[in-house]
């Protein structure tokens, strides 16, 4: 592949962008990486990284120096409104499978161990890309400021409202799930949170934590319009009177929350693609598979996105048939996750109390190998092995 008389692009410093920044470098690839933010920080909260995002490190190079700003998850179990388990998933037999462990961490941890890992000078901030060009076998890539760069190659790495996948791909705006979401990182002195839980209720679902440094991360997921004027508003008391009667501790952690250190925002994704390659431009992470939090897996699917791109870029003949191959590897994987997501979203938000009894008696006498199967078919199978060394088109 030519590398030596021209750069590789990345716009997007999410943790794509950082990761594929970090896997070029390892390949003697130069990268220039464009962020439309100011700064970069981890905007977000917490979110989790299962053993296939820790497998996909540690094929990358980072997992041991990661491991020690994460915190490990032994379980993650589903509750009903009362406390009540509907849900156990037998995470260990996952880890073992990849032998590998579950770790909950918080973005900004994160973020500023992958930019630590990038020369400065190879970060440019405040370039928010509206649109590219092809001129001859280059990328052009036009900025909001006025300003473009060219380059050999572009990772379209910018997330879910990325313009330059919505010009390659006419219609594949953000879809809105039908529900909102509230989070927060608080101190866990008082609360002594040991487990993370989700719980399913009528008046909408609460997810809880701990992270390093004796923190917890929760999030709160309520149906609404989008964009509800009345919700957007909400603070910490409103959540507190909707959540008032679910098990403890949720009403203590809500209590518990400052308003400043909440975060809000309707949760979106893109409906499942049909092509992520496009000669030699790519689409990473969320930009070519955002999908809604239910399996806790966009992150990791981004993190996947990187290990398998490396695996291609190595050996490959040319930037073009490494996308290629790249596509053949992963797109029938993220759209089962995008489109599993979503269903699951829907029927956890459920709010009639007729079809919520039904869905918690099954879910508590279901046996759990049953429970177990999307799980299995998500995190049991070898992702770099996937269509691995199949020619295009085979």
């Amino acid at each position: 592949m030519r590398t030596a008389d021209s750069t590789f692009i990345i716009v997007g410093g999410g943790i794509a962008g950082l990761c594929a920044a970090i896997g070029l470098a390892k390949l003697g690839i130069e990268a220039h990486l464009y962020e439309s933010a100011s700064e970069l920080k981890g905007i977000g909260a917490g979110f989790g990284l299962a053993a296939n995002a820790m497998q996909a490190l540690e094929h990358l190079g980072l997992k041991d120096e990661i491991i020690p700003i994460g915190h490990y998850l032994a379980s993650y179990n589903i509750l009903d409104q009362k406390g009540n388990m509907l849900a156990e998933p037998d995470t260990k037999s996952i880890s073992r499978k990849y032998q590998q462990d579950n770790f909950a961490i918080h973005r900004a941890d994160l973020h500023q161990f992958l930019l630590s890992k990038i020369p400065n000078t190879q970060i440019h901030l405040g370039k928010r890309a509206v649109s590219l060009e092809r001129v001859g076998e280059d990328i052009h890539v036009y900025f909001a400021d006025g300003s473009h760069v060219q380059g050999q190659a572009l990772f379209i790495a910018d997330g879910v409202h990325s313009l330059l996948r919505q010009q390659l791909i006419p219609g594949s705006s953000p879809r809105y799930s039908g529900y909102t979401c509230w989070r927060a990182t608080i101190d866990n002195s008082s609360i002594k949170l040991e487990k993370g839980t989700e719980t399913w209720g009528a008046k909408g679902r609460f997810g809880m934590t701990p992270l390093v440094n004796n923190r917890i991360y929760w999030y709160a997921c309520i149906n609404t319009e989008a964009q509800n004027p009345v919700l957007k508003n909400w603070k910490t008391k409103e959540l507190l009177d909707n959540f008032s009667d679910y098990h403890t501790p949720i009403p203590t952690i809500l209590s518990e929350t400052k308003d400043s250190e909440l975060i809000a925002n309707d949760i979106i994704d893109i409906a499942p693609l049909r092509q992520l390659a496009f000669d030699n431009i790519l689409l990473l992470g969320d930009a070519g598979h955002a999908t809604t939090p239910n399996l806790g897996q966009g992150a990791c699917q981004a993190i996947e996105d990187i290990a398998v791109l490396m695996d291609e870029l190595r050996t490959a003949a040319s930037i073009t048939l490494a996308f290629q191959r790249f596509e053949k590897r992963r797109l029938d994987r993220v759209n089962y996750i995008c489109n599993t997501s979503w269903r699951i979203g829907k029927i956890a938000q459920w709010e009639n109390p007729f079809l919520i009894g039904m869905r918690n008696f099954c879910m508590k006498i279901m046996p759990n190998r049953m429970k177990q199967q999307q799980l299995n078919k998500l995190l049991s199978v070898d992702f770099m092995q996937i269509n691995r060394n199949h020619d295009v088109g085979s």
